[in-house]
């Protein structure tokens, strides 16, 4: 009976979708700053409370300088009322500056609070991708774009909640002053400057984003040439490479030089322009005042509070600019980081997906067929079955499709045909936390987190006591050579594990499989990389893990495997031949003249 599974066919997940509006990203954004709408209504509250004070300043200026243009001599004029002017000028600045502060402090756990979220989002869903994405992606770059999106998140929060609605609430604030106690004039000219300054704005920043999206593009290029060749640092070395990735990198770091020049030069040309509408709105805003007060129609304090106003109004309007730069930057950035989050699983749990109940550890795949791209099938119909507690070996030449069966158990793929069961349930249909959880696995090239041995061999169970992870060490006869180190089980191995020899992170390897003790075992070619000499060793302590477990056994060297329960050949992704090594061997097919090749040399090896 075949089963069905789910189309190969899907996207790139390394190529990102089309970018969506600012509008579309906002309302992406609203959610997580939805959980915190308390607070924004108290910031705003404050923020409202701030700016009503910030413009009565002006206001109680006109007032203090109309009471100083009385008549000389009065001494009620020049003692009492300036002196309660003076206070409340300053118990007004007071009030500007402490509902600003209060502002701030409310609204500290919402963007905070809010990147965190998302960050945490971010990361976690990279962790559910495929295997397909991880080995497209471009760490460095991925890096810097979840790092850019997190800070453009406070970035755009904070600017506007701390510039451009302050900015609106002033100017709505300020022309209802002027209209009301002047002229509709005050009102027109302000307002003509502000659209004349945003369309100006907003066209040219609009023009120069491309500069700037370069200029991350560059970055981020820069930077992922950069980690690559230190991740590979060996590599590097081996083939005295160093001016070669120099040069690579020198390429990256030129071409974001020529980016951010041309980012500037257009940014200039924008402040230009902005400080030239600026300064004639001022201009002709200041001679209706003077001829205001020349006509007799304005005091003294009326010119001093339209004056006040244009310089309360247009400072914050000249950051406008800027502004709306970052802004649009913050949703370039943080568009971005959405982009990760919607990137498709392509191995997703089923809706409503029960857990995998592993009663004896019977694994079987059955008509399997795969292809890594549909135009290029990898398996063909691959039928075999590990009984429970035993141990099957898959061998064949590189390219036969032998790691792929390992990868497609642990369901980092799903099969394009056929099905694996556990015990006789689909693993498509079970939740991948608890396959993965039945799984344990020792791989060929054995990758260390940088931290301490301990805390690596810990890892397969979290949470594991000293005593449970010292147990693991000396089933995996690694905790005498730990025990001999200055600083035991803290010792630390480094990025990867490039401190420790290959045998030694072999059995680091088969210790955190060991605490682990799940019921199915994986052994990916793990002694393949190793000498003679360690490969017996580590051999040894392969059987004793895989002791009454259900073991799958992946090899290119068949005396690791000559005791296996059964040995599945496979040629071309198909099953070529299968039974015991002595079967095998009297059937004089392909697996007899594997181990002839292998045993002649060896034979060489010895002998030279």
């Amino acid at each position: 009976m075949r089963h069905s599974a789910p189309s190969l066919a899907l996207p790139n997940p390394a190529t990102p979708g089309a970018p969506r509006s600012d509008w579309q990203t906002l309302g992406k954004l609203m959610p997580y700053l939805w959980q915190y709408r308390w607070r924004v209504g108290l910031a705003l509250g404050f923020l409202l409370a701030a700016k009503l004070a910030n413009v009565s300043v002006p206001v109680l200026l006109k007032h203090l300088v109309d009471t100083l243009d009385l008549k000389p001599g009065d001494p009620r004029a020049m003692l009492v009322v300036p002196v309660g002017l003076l206070l409340a000028y300053a118990g007004l600045r007071l009030s500007t500056s402490l509902f600003t502060e209060l502002r701030e402090l409310v609204f500290a756990k919402v963007s905070f609070g809010a990147s965190k979220q998302i960050a945490l989002e971010v990361f976690s869903h990279l962790h559910a991708l495929s295997l397909r994405f991880h080995l497209e992606r471009q760490t460095g770059g991925m890096s810097r774009d979840i790092e850019r999106g997190t800070r453009a998140l406070q970035s755009l929060v904070s600017y506007s909640l701390y510039s451009i609605v302050p900015t609106l609430v002033e100017v709505v604030l300020v022309l209802t002053i002027l209209g009301w106690r002047f002229d509709m004039g005050y009102v027109w000219i302000t307002l003509s400057a502000l659209a004349v300054y945003i369309t100006f704005t907003v066209t040219v920043t609009e023009w120069r984003s491309r500069f700037r999206r370069e200029m991350n593009e560059a970055d981020s290029k820069a930077h992922s040439r950069a980690i690559d060749a230190l991740l590979n640092y060996e590599t590097v070395k081996y083939f005295n490479n160093e001016a070669f990735e120099a040069g690579r990198y020198d390429e990256g770091l030129e071409a974001y030089r020529r980016a951010q020049v041309k980012s500037q030069t257009t940014l200039s040309l924008l402040n230009t322009g902005q400080q030239l509408i600026i300064a004639l709105s001022l201009v002709a805003m200041l001679w209706r005042a003077t001829q205001g007060v020349v006509d007799g129609r304005m005091t003294l304090g009326d010119f001093v509070m339209v004056n006040a106003f244009m310089i309360q109004l247009y400072i914050p309007l000249n950051f406008l600019g800027v502004l709306y730069r970052e802004v649009k930057q913050s949703l370039t950035d943080l568009d971005k980081m959405f982009g990760l989050l919607e990137r498709e699983r392509e191995v997703a749990d089923a809706p409503g997906a029960p857990e995998l109940v592993v009663r004896q550890g019977v694994v079987r795949f059955e008509n399997v067929s795969f292809a890594y791209d549909p135009a290029r099938p990898i398996l063909h119909g691959i039928s075999f079955e590990i009984p429970a507690g035993k141990t099957v070996a898959v061998v064949g030449a590189s390219g036969a499709g032998k790691s792929t069966l390992a990868r497609l158990l642990y369901r980092f793929y799903d099969v394009s045909g056929g099905r694996i069961t556990i015990d006789g349930q689909d693993i498509r249909a079970v939740q991948q936390t608890s396959l993965r959880r039945a799984i344990g696995i020792v791989p060929q090239d054995t990758v260390l987190f940088n931290d301490t041995v301990g805390y690596n061999i810990g890892y397969g169970r979290t949470g594991a006591s000293l005593t449970e992870i010292e147990d693991a060490a000396r089933a995996a006869h690694i905790h005498d050579f730990i025990a001999s180190t200055p600083k035991g089980y803290a010792t630390m191995v480094g990025e990867r594990g490039l401190k420790l020899s290959g045998g030694e992170k072999q059995r680091v390897a088969i210790a955190r499989t060991l605490l682990k003790n799940p019921p199915v075992l994986i052994f990916d070619e793990a002694t393949s990389a190793l000498d003679s000499a360690n490969e017996r060793a580590i051999q040894a302590e392969l059987k004793s893990a895989a002791q009454g477990k259900t073991a799958l056994v992946i090899a290119h060297r068949l005396s690791t495997v000559a005791d296996a329960h059964q040995i599945v050949v496979l040629a071309d992704g198909r099953v070529a031949e299968r039974g015991a090594h002595a079967d095998l061997l009297a059937a004089g097919g392909r697996y007899a003249e594997m181990w002839r090749l292998q045993q002649s040399a060896d034979e060489t090896g010895e002998g030279t």
